[in-house]
């Protein structure tokens, strides 16, 4: 059998999935890393460490299912989009910690370059935000001394993880592949959403030297192969894909007006749109879905949501109100209902479709009738008055009426929560067999660019539902639910002064 292993490199674990060549799970192995909280509002990750782990996932998955780097076909890569890592060249030791996706660093760039927003967002589909790469880069580049002059003489590299897992998968210092897939790239602030190529202009606009940037190709196609002296020596690296596309990818969301949800760290909803670049007027970006080699460009729209499952690990971690995720489930039975609390997780401000930086978190309406039950269902309703919030906009910029969304991520597995996502959103919700949709993705990408699958309607064939919700309550009750949820989000917005 032709296998494929997908290595899954996610914003708080590391993920080794193998399939089979009928699309089947086969072994995986994963790990957690440690989150770095430098100072309010700014997150990163040590890049090593995640070079490390993808390793060792990699030897763990391959001996769960018993299997040697000659069974295995190609492999694919899914990743963390935007976070953001810059290393030297002839070392391979990176100049600082990982910037993550979630770090707000870099505002007064966002405040500088608002005058040039709606050029930049004709260019690169996206908002002025500190979400994006580019930000981040900017940032390095003026804090860390004589790196822009490095990178301009080609003595550092720029990447997303994707970026980083590539050049030392393919050799590293001895000749790593320096590259990056369309997706990844088109989430950077860099790229020209119609060309697929990096846009000069954006470049001097953030003044990033564009010698440290890696070439793009497809996300379906040859990346290079993996080194001698690694697990996998010899395999291709044949699909690459941001990891929300390789959710939609994997959930086989081909169609426009396909639409998927991932209930992960944060939580992201992706409707396809084809051939066409859709435009938000409500705070959704446009972005690239996916590109086969030889073949145009396929875009969509998205909404992105900082915190979803990461507010699940903050009553874990933080508070200690749980001591596993999973029993976030277990208390939310313990009551019929969020008994009128609400929780906003602005802990980095809030994404779409409100994009406010100065907002923070809120836990409001408690009582001395409040228990833990009433907190742990409000951070489960948190995650779908999100995604309604999202949703609405989504019909309304895309065009679709989305009566049915494709659940994924690790959230979803939590029946309570899903049965309150179709309640709110006002439409079917189905969960697949396969939750983890990113890997999935990442390993059909990589199959159909070795050949082990044939194409998009063979891998179609392979999905399959588990379950589904359909609404359950009045029109009204909805009403009034997301009127109490956008009181709660009023009183989130304003709190960071500067």
């Amino acid at each position: 059998m032709g296998y494929v292993l997908a290595l899954d490199e996610g914003t708080t674990s590391t993920r080794a999935v193998i399939f089979s060549e009928d699309g089947r799970t086969v072994a995986s192995a994963g790990q957690e890393f440690e989150q770095i909280f430098p100072a309010a509002g700014r997150v990163e990750h040590d890049a090593g460490v995640i070079w490390r782990t993808s390793r060792e996932v990699i030897g763990q998955a391959l001996g769960t299912a018993s299997l040697t780097s000659a069974d295995i076909a190609a492999v694919g890569i899914t990743n963390q989009r935007e976070t953001t890592v810059v290393w030297e060249a002839a070392t391979g030791q990176p100049v600082h910690n990982a910037i993550v996706w979630q770090d707000t660093r870099g505002g007064e760039y966002v405040t500088q370059l608002s005058e040039y927003a709606e050029e930049i967002a004709e260019i690169t589909g996206l908002p002025v935000n500190t979400y994006f790469s580019g930000i981040k880069l900017r940032w390095l580049f003026d804090h860390v001394d004589g790196l822009r002059e490095r990178a301009a003489a080609g003595e550092v590299l720029f990447g997303t993880i994707d970026t980083w897992l590539l050049w030392n998968l393919t050799g590293g210092v001895n000749g790593g592949a320096h590259v990056t897939d369309v997706t990844n790239a088109s989430r950077t602030l860099l790229m020209d959403l119609h060309t697929g190529q990096w846009s000069q202009r954006m470049c001097e606009l953030l003044d990033i030297p564009a010698a440290c940037l890696p070439e793009i190709r497809p996300s379906v196609g040859t990346f290079g192969t993996v080194a001698s002296g690694q697990l996998l020596a010899g395999v291709p690296i044949a699909g690459v894909l941001g990891d929300q596309q390789a959710a939609a990818f994997g959930q086989c969301r081909f169609s426009p007006g396909d639409t998927k949800n991932t209930y992960g760290t944060g939580c992201f909803l992706l409707t396809n749109t084809g051939e066409e670049i859709r435009r938000s007027a409500n705070g959704l970006v446009s972005t690239v879905a996916y590109q086969i080699e030889g073949q145009p460009l396929q875009y969509a729209l998205e909404g992105s949501i900082a915190v979803a499952g990461a507010l699940v690990q903050w009553l874990r971690d933080n508070l200690g109100l749980i001591r596993t995720a999973d029993e976030v489930n277990d208390l939310a039975r313990e009551v019929s209902d969020n008994g009128d609390v609400y929780f906003v997780p602005a802990f980095s401000g809030l994404y779409a479709p409100h994009w406010r930086a100065d907002a923070r978190g809120v836990l409001i309406g408690m009582t001395r009738f409040t228990s833990r039950g009433h907190i742990a269902r409000a951070a489960l309703e948190a995650t779908a008055f999100q995604t309604a919030e999202v949703l609405d906009v989504m019909r309304r910029d895309s065009g679709y009426t989305i009566d049915r969304i494709a659940a994924d991520g690790g959230m979803c597995a939590s029946d309570i929560l899903m049965q309150f996502q179709a309640d709110i959103a006002g439409c079917e919700v189905v969960r697949p067999q396969i939750i983890e949709a990113t890997a999935a993705g990442a390993a059909y990408a990589a199959g159909l660019g070795a050949g082990v699958y044939g194409s998009l309607d063979e891998l179609a064939g392979y999905w399959q539902a588990d379950a589904s919700w359909q609404p359950s309550i009045t029109a009204a009750d909805r009403q009034q639910l997301l009127s109490r949820w956008s009181q709660a989000i009023e009183r989130s917005l304003g709190w960071v002064e500067d």
